[in-house]
């Protein structure tokens, strides 16, 4: 019963609900997944504070290597693993890769050799190869155009989020099995079950990935059809939308070898590739540079490594809501990547002034995050179906190739030059490569506006 005052209420159209129980449903499992995801993977950055210090035969150069060769096991199967979201089951596939990401996580905590080290995270690679692709692939299967860019900066933002969440979790842990000085006076903190801090790290952050599995299979459906929590009203609305966008959209439907081989295709890899490269590089090195430049304690450290993230998780979320606001991504995409590769250009002249250097890998790595709504929204504007699931594989993994070529760059020039400042400027080219060849590819421009009754 209404009251006299303030009216019937207002009708929802079955669409608009079933979009706001998507976002409901989904986005915040998948955005903890990737949360999780992201920290599995990075968490070397941390821990490399106290593994090298207990393996003999680590230093940056082994670091850098074995950082980045995860990215080669992902190559390998991340076309496979989008196309089984696109043609098989989402739930299903994550669940798998979830699990077995988990676990090879973990054993990272046993490695002793640099040859076990660069196994394990080939290995991890392997497991984790078609997760990322994967949940683009399975957004679009939920998220009509206009919201499908804001819905891709939720989940973004599970990058910024676990690298302001992780390195003082992680901290706490690399105190287990050290010495500690407090107020003048030393600390033993004794090893648990045997193990050293750096073995915890990657343990305590390999179990979630594998709780989180189950919870995929149990809670995702792959697409609005099979959704219970949805009335029969509207999953045929959402259903409908997203027919529509793709009949509107004017997308090509190509065969797989022919998006493949798409020029765009290619050239939107080749600019994921040297951004992912600057990213790569800064997340897995920036503890290292700053304990190199101002010999910090690793306290300090995991605290100043949290405002980076902070500014992209901002940053992100902005790029996301205004380019769908706006129908525009190629800006979105450019300008981002422009300001981080000057930001790195100016970093190695910061060195002595501490405030400077973290404002420059603030915009450095804010820019690095945010561009990725917009730029992932690209392939699904000239390619439809399994050419666009296909190429969204190929773009990422050849793009990822960068997260091996960043870390082994800087980690390789530290130890022939004793500085990271080389590696710095080779990041800032990199990037500034990628902002050229987005802005010069012409996609993404402003849409024209909607007719009114659309």
């Amino acid at each position: 019963m209404t009251s006299p005052t303030s009216g019937p209420a207002p009708i929802v159209p079955a669409l608009d609900r079933a979009r706001a129980k998507a976002y409901r449903r989904l986005l915040p499992l998948l955005f903890l997944c990737y949360v999780i995801a992201y920290v599995d993977r990075a968490n070397v950055s941390i821990a490399k504070l106290t593994m090298t210090r207990d393996l003999p035969g680590f230093d940056n150069a082994v670091i850098g290597f074995g950082a980045g060769v995860f990215f080669w096991g992902y190559f390998l199967l991340e076309i496979p693993g989008t196309l089984l979201v696109e043609r098989w089951s989402a739930r299903k596939w994550i669940c798998r890769i979830m699990i077995t990401w988990g676990i090879m996580a973990a054993l990272t905590a046993v490695v002793k050799t640099p040859m076990q080290f660069y196994v394990v995270r080939f290995c991890l690679g392997l497991a984790e190869a078609g997760f990322f692709p994967g949940i683009i692939v399975y957004l679009t299967h939920w998220f009509p155009s206009k919201d499908r860019t804001r819905a891709l900066a939720f989940f973004f933002v599970g990058t910024p989020v676990a690298q302001i969440v992780s390195p003082k979790i992680s901290n706490a842990l690399l105190k287990i099995g050290s010495d500690e000085v407090v107020n003048g006076v030393t600390v033993h903190h004794p090893a648990l079950f045997g193990l050293q801090g750096w073995q915890w790290v990657y343990i305590f952050w390999g179990l979630p990935a594998i709780v989180l599995g189950v919870a995929v299979f149990f809670v995702l459906k792959d697409r609005p059809r099979d959704a219970a929590w949805l009335t029969p009203e509207e999953r045929e609305a959402l259903e409908s939308q997203l027919a529509a966008d793709k009949a509107r959209s004017g997308a090509k439907r190509l065969t797989l070898l022919q998006a493949l081989s798409h020029p765009k295709v290619l050239l939107i890899a080749f600019a994921y590739f040297c951004a992912v490269t600057g990213s790569y590089g800064i997340e897995f090195f920036l503890p290292s540079i700053l304990q190199q430049w101002y010999n910090l304690k690793i306290d300090a450290i995991t605290w100043l490594v949290i405002l980076p993230p902070i500014l992209a998780l901002a940053a992100q979320l902005f790029v996301g809501w205004n380019s769908d606001r706006t129908q525009e991504r190629r800006l979105h995409a450019v300008v981002p990547i422009a300001l981080a590769s000057l930001a790195l250009g100016l970093a190695p002249l910061t060195a002595g002034n501490l405030p400077l250097t973290i404002l420059c890998f603030m915009i450095g790595f804010g820019g690095l995050k945010a561009y990725l709504p917009a730029m992932w929204a690209l392939p699904s504007l000239f390619l439809s179906d399994t050419a666009a699931a296909g190429s969204i594989g190929l773009i990422n993994s050849l793009g990822n190739l960068g997260g091996f070529f960043g870390p082994a760059v800087l980690g390789k020039v530290q130890t022939v030059t004793g500085s990271f400042v080389g590696g710095l400027y080779y990041l800032c080219a990199s990037t500034a490569l990628s902002a050229l060849i987005l802005f010069y590819l012409g996609l993404g421009k402003r849409a024209a506006p909607a007719s009114a009754n659309e």
